[in-house]
């Protein structure tokens, strides 16, 4: 095999690592939070990540935790600031199952995640 194909095969080996953990990690909230109807998370530029489940409501149903895959301990950074907002790379809520309609989902966004004004 050449090099180019072993580097390709180990970057995608690593995110299968990366999303069977994030996966392992939202059962593990959901499993604590009897209320919870889903896990906000929160990917920064450094590669650790935020968590934490959410009620029907758009309310925090469990504690925020903030972890990085396949480390002891978060980044130097998230640990001054707590994974700083302008560190934000992606966002967005995993549903648990059975999934709230769509106008709920809008409304638990909104309320979790807030709104971006529609550019035309």
């Amino acid at each position: 095999m050449t090099k180019k194909k072993k580097t390709k095969k180990k970057i995608k080996n690593k995110a299968l690592v990366a999303e069977k953990n994030e996966e392992a990690m939202v059962e593990g909230i959901l499993e604590g939070s009897p209320d919870g109807i889903g896990v906000v998370i929160v990917r920064l530029q450094c590669g650790c990540k935020k968590m934490a489940a959410v009620a029907k409501d758009g309310e925090p149903a469990s504690k925020l935790i903030i972890y990085r895959d396949q480390a002891e301990s978060i980044c130097d950074k998230c640990k001054k600031d707590d994974g700083d907002f302008m560190r934000v790379t992606e966002a967005f809520i995993h549903w648990s199952k059975p999934e709230p309609n769509d106008k709920e989902k809008e409304m638990i966004n909104a309320k979790v995640l807030g709104t971006m004004p529609v550019t035309h």
